[in-house]
Formats: structure tokens, C-alpha cells, sequence
């Protein structure tokens, strides 16, 4: 199949709001990829690549040649050059991958070059989730896309379910199970801005769980041989000795655990996402980071107890067996509430304590790993600040000709200066980017080749999740996922919230 097909079908996507009309695409272009194509098309269509990493950085791609006339790529050619860039490494291999993307974007049209760079970017704004891929798929192949979803849950990705349905059809997904080593899709939690509205969607009574902001992990025990994925299904087995020794401890032979783990600081509140990441993101002496900056496992879910998968059982059978297998201090901080005013207590409780909101769970739900919906419903206090946008980069993929990424500011009350704290290109849609790029052109005052400078004369309403610790900025914190809410043309920046605000909002963090 040439390139040009799934480019064709990722802009047809991106021109339809139509949860049907995608799948349609998608389905007719499922039904045209011949067997050995089907992963690669699987995951371009769900918008992205299949290797997780190519070391292909957006100022390689920005530097593309002018794009081809005629469309002369296969999507097979497509996966064995970012095989081959993936794979490079050692002296000289930055500008060999180089050369390798350059001749790939040479090859490709224009429709091509911006397929290529939203699935390089992971930016391919084209509206369609892996959920619709599956369910196109199911259309595709004429199986029933629940089928689909869990063998895409158990073998640990869409792409691989896609490859069993070829070879096997729905006997072949029938046959998926889970297999204790192999990590699998973790089920995800919806969000509600507030108790009532979780009530509202999830009913009473329910399971309500700390909600911890650490790195979620699933772990694998069989026998003597601990494996650990985090969200994403990176493995980090060897990064967490501790959980490994307390998992590997526990008197069973085989286990599946969903959980977090979590950092403490020394007066008993959970440590900064930040710092938990960065002990789970780095391979570097892992014993003295563990010394440093021991992590615990908290685990709020069990899915396999020596040769039992339980799945398909509801939550209160599965937190039932928890109770007896895993000591009171493996599982994480619950309580179960049968009135709203129970539920608003224990959030209020749980964020005074320093967690990030909690999670109700409805009892009689089964784990749907890879999808959200009212079963798990997260709720978490939400911060808004109107900023100064200090500046906006380009955009690139579907934004390409945008002014997109902004720069985030609050005025410090006692120098004056603007301190910057981050950067978002999200919640914005179609009318407001091409608003702020008319904007921000007319407030330019300077430029480099990504990014435009504006005068801080913009105020924008930003809603975050809470600040973290930044040796990037100059205040020492930054934004956690921030997303633009509207733009305030009824403030001046003089009337734009202050450091301190952000500060007070935030709670105090202390740069490292």
C-alpha cells in the first residue's frame, strides 16, 4: 500500500467529526492492506509510529527538501527507514539518521511530508484514537469490536490484535489471554470537574481511592521473575529494586498488580511527580538513587492470583482477595462511601494530605483495560490563573502556519519582572489558533526561526492541575499540564495574576 492511501484517509479523518465516518475511513483502508502491511497501517491510522523511539528530533524535520511531485512510497519502505533510524547509534549517527529523514521526506508529496511529521511529532491531529481504530478493524474484518478491545488489552497494543485477526480471525482473538510477563493495556479513569458530577456518572455506593501522582506501574510476578511496565508498557523492572524485593517477597507464585509508586518527604506527604520521575526515568547508579529517594509500591488492583485471571470479575471481588493477599500498606489509601457527602469528605481529606485528588470506582465493574469510561472517574481541584503570553512558536503537522506553543508568564509584584512558567499548545481550537496568530503578528517585537516574541499585552485564562519543581524557569516551578481556557481581553497584563498568586494557588514548592 503506498503512503499516499493512509495520508489520504488521516486527512479525511481530520476533515469529519463523525465518530462513524471515521471508521468507515479507516475500515476502507483496513480492508486494502495486504497482511505483512497491517501493523503498519494499524498504527499510522491510530497516529502513530511503531517503534517507540527513532531519535528524530522536530528541527531534523523542519529542515525537510521541497516535497515530491508524484507519490512513489510504500508505507513498508516508510517502517524499515525509521527501523533503520531507530536502530543507529555512536559516532556520526545523528547525521546519518539525518540524511535517512531527508531523503524519506524528499521521496514523500506534500500530504505525505505532514502524515510523516505529525506521526514523528506525535501531533497528527486527525481525531482518531486507537478506540476507532479498533472499531474499525471490527468493521473491517467483521468480528465484534469488544473481541478487538481485548485482544488489544491483552496483548498489549492494537497493532499486535490486528496481526492475530489476520491470521487467525475472531477464533485467533478468542484465544489472546492474559500471560503473566506481558504487560497489558492498563484500564484509564474518565475525569468529573466535582463530586456531584462523579456521582452523577458512577452512581452510589462506591470505591474511592487516593488519587497518588506517581508512576503507574503494572508488575508481573512468576515464580523467582518480577517485571514491571509502567503506563505506556516501557519495561522499568530493573529501575525499582525495591518494589521488585517486595513484590518478589510476597508468598504467591503468580501475580498481576496494578499500582503507583510513590516518594515520601520526611514530614509524610507524597514527594513532587517531578522527583518520582526522575528516579524512574534514569537507568544511572540505581542503588543510590534508591538510597536517596526510596520509592514504595501502592497497588489498588489485582488481575491474576496463581493460574486465576480475574478480569472479568467485578471490582468487588477483586479488591476482596487484594485485602487478603497484599498487607494494608501495599494497598492504597480507600474508603468506601455511600453518600455524596462521605465522597466530598474523603477528596477534601485527600488533598489536604498532599494527594492529587481521589478516584471513585463502581463496585460491579470489570477491568477495561485501554479504555475510560464511568467505571473509574478521577476527580481532581482544578486551578485556573490568567497569564502574560510572552511569546508563541510556529506550530508544525496539522498547525503547521500557526502560531501554536505559547509562553506562559506572571509578573513577580516585587521586581516587576515577568517569570516564566511554561509553555501549552493545548485546549486551543481551529478559530482561536488562527485568532492568536493575527494577534500575536501584530504585537511581534522580535523573532528566531521557531518562535515569535510578542509584547506582553495578552492575558490568557489557563486551567492547570498544580506546579511542579523546575530547574527550567527562573521561579524554580512550572505548570503541570496546562491548557489555555480563553482569552481575557477584559484585563489589562497589569491585571494579570501575580508570582505570588501562582505561588499561593499552587501551594509553595521550593526550586530544587
Amino acid at each position: 500500500m503506498l503512503l499516499e492511501r493512509v495520508a489520504a484517509a488521516s486527512a479525511a479523518m481530520a476533515a469529519t467529526r463523525s465518530r462513524i465516518a471515521k471508521r468507515e475511513v479507516i475500515a476502507a483502508v483496513l480492508r486494502d492492506a495486504e497482511p505483512a502491511e497491517i501493523e503498519i497501517v494499524v498504527a499510522y491510522l491510530a497516529g502513530s509510529l511503531r517503534q517507540r523511539r527513532t531519535g528524530i528530533g522536530w528541527r531534523t524535520v523542519s529542515k525537510a527538501p521541497p516535497p515530491a511531485a508524484e507519490a512513489t512510497l510504500s508505507v513498508t519502505e516508510v517502517d524499515a527507514i525509521f527501523e533503520a533510524t531507530a536502530a543507529l547509534a555512536g559516532t556520526g549517527s545523528a547525521g546519518r539518521r539525518a540524511q535517512l529523514v531527508a531523503n524519506l521526506f524528499g521521496r514523500a508529496t506534500e500530504p505525505e511530508q505532514r502524515l510523516l511529521a505529525g506521526l514523528i511529532s506525535g501531533e497528527l491531529r486527525q481525531g482518531a484514537l486507537e478506540a476507532q481504530v479498533q472499531e474499525g478493524l471490527a468493521v473491517a474484518y467483521e468480528v465484534p469490536v469488544a473481541a478487538v478491545r481485548r485482544a488489544a488489552m491483552l496483548a498489549s497494543s492494537t497493532t499486535a490484535a490486528a496481526r492475530v485477526l489476520v491470521e487467525g480471525g475472531l477464533a485467533g482473538l478468542a484465544e489472546v489471554g492474559l500471560t503473566v510477563g506481558t504487560g497489558i493495556q492498563p484500564m484509564l479513569a474518565a475525569s468529573a470537574p466535582d463530586v456531584t458530577e462523579a456521582v452523577g456518572k458512577a452512581g452510589l455506593p462506591l470505591l474511592v481511592d487516593h488519587k497518588l501522582d506517581g508512576i503507574r506501574v503494572q508488575v508481573h510476578k512468576d515464580d523467582d521473575t518480577i517485571r514491571m511496565f509502567t503506563r505506556s508498557l516501557d519495561e522499568i523492572t530493573e529501575r525499582l529494586p525495591e518494589v521488585s524485593a517486595t513484590v518478589a517477597a510476597l508468598p504467591y507464585q503468580r501475580m498481576v498488580l496494578d499500582g503507583e509508586v510513590l516518594a515520601f518527604r520526611p514530614d509524610g506527604k507524597p514527594e513532587s511527580f517531578q522527583v518520582i520521575a526522575s528516579r524512574t526515568g534514569s537507568q544511572l547508579d540505581v542503588p543510590a538513587q534508591a538510597v536517596r529517594t526510596p520509592l514504595r509500591g501502592f497497588f489498588f488492583d489485582l488481575l491474576h492470583l496463581d493460574g486465576r485471571d480475574l478480569l472479568d470479575e467485578p471490582l468487588s471481588e477483586r479488591i476482596r482477595i487484594m485485602a487478603e493477599v497484599l498487607s494494608p500498606e501495599l494497598i492504597v489509601p480507600r474508603r468506601f462511601c455511600e453518600t455524596e457527602d462521605e465522597l466530598a469528605e474523603v477528596f477534601r481529606t485527600a488533598v489536604l494530605d498532599g494527594y492529587e485528588g481521589v478516584v471513585v470506582k463502581r463496585l460491579d465493574a470489570p477491568y477495561a483495560a485501554g479504555r475510560r469510561d464511568s467505571a473509574w472517574i478521577k476527580i481532581k481541584p482544578r486551578h485556573t490563573l490568567d497569564l502574560i503570553v510572552t511569546a508563541a512558536e510556529w506550530g508544525h503537522g496539522r498547525r503547521k502556519g500557526w502560531l501554536s506553543n505559547l509562553h506562559l508568564a506572571a509578573r513577580d509584584p516585587a521586581s516587576g519582572e515577568l517569570i516564566m512558567l511554561g509553555k501549552t499548545f493545548k485546549g486551543m481550537t481551529d478559530k482561536l489558533l488562527a485568532w492568536q496568530t493575527d494577534r500575536f503578528l501584530e504585537l511581534e517585537a522580535s523573532r528566531d526561526d521557531y518562535t515569535v516574541y510578542v509584547r506582553p499585552e495578552t492575558v490568557v485564562e489557563i486551567a492547570f492541575d498544580g506546579l511542579q519543581r523546575s530547574t527550567r524557569y527562573p521561579g524554580g516551578v512550572a505548570l503541570r499540564f496546562a491548557r489555555v481556557l480563553r482569552y481575557r481581553e477584559d484585563k489589562t497584563a497589569d491585571q494579570a495574576d501575580t508570582f505570588d498568586t501562582v505561588l499561593a494557588i499552587g501551594g509553595t514548592v521550593e526550586p530544587e
